[in-house]
């Protein structure tokens, strides 16, 4: 049995050759942090994840701080409940490169992301996004339910695939609180 170029491509990313990526990312870093691509970095991922090479479909680069997300310390008077310098965030880095490039291009919905690297100080990401607004996307109907209004605004509503994950959606469990939400199943008083 003969392997295509996806699955090569996958081994290959599997473990990347150091020295070229560390120039990558060199060169990311001194970018701005959302930088248009012309083609995806990881082709296999991306079409995975449903990108087509046509009209309406945007790969944006991102780029992410690494670390703790730290709380102010209070100046004034003792504190002792807000004096945890340490936030735990609820989000995944995907999820919040996801929300911060939905921000920014307002007029594209975000279809998913995959991470291409990291290095000590940051992430990067690349974001499928999809102009809704192009008859290509409208008349293709493996991704024309993107349109639907129900799907606006995906990052932001915890719709992505990383944001599911993140809010616990992958296993199902009867006695589990986080269906439909974590807020609705507080609000249920399981």
């Amino acid at each position: 049995m003969t392997k295509g170029l996806y699955h090569y491509l996958r081994e290959a990313w599997k473990k990347p050759d150091k020295k070229i990526l560390r120039e990558r990312m060199i060169e990311w870093r001194k970018s701005e942090v959302f930088t248009k691509v012309d083609r995806p970095l990881r082709l296999d991922r991306a079409r995975a994840l449903g990108y087509k090479n046509k009209k309406g479909f945007v790969i944006i680069r991102v780029r992410i701080k690494r670390g703790g997300h730290k709380r102010p310390r209070p100046n004034k008077g003792r504190r002792s409940k807000r004096l945890h310098t340490r936030k735990t965030l609820k989000m995944n880095y995907k999820w919040i490169a996801e929300q911060r490039a939905s921000r920014k291009y307002k007029n594209l919905e975000v279809l998913n992301s995959y991470n291409i690297g990291k290095d000590g100080m940051n992430y990067f990401f690349e974001v499928i996004l999809v102009d809704i607004s192009k008859p290509e996307i409208k008349n293709d109907k493996t991704i024309n339910w993107i349109c639907n209004p129900k799907n606006k605004k995906r990052a932001m509503r915890g719709l992505t695939s990383s944001a599911k994950k993140s809010r616990g959606l992958r296993n199902k469990n009867p006695t589990s609180k986080v269906r439909p939400s974590v807020r609705a199943g507080k609000r249920r008083g399981k």
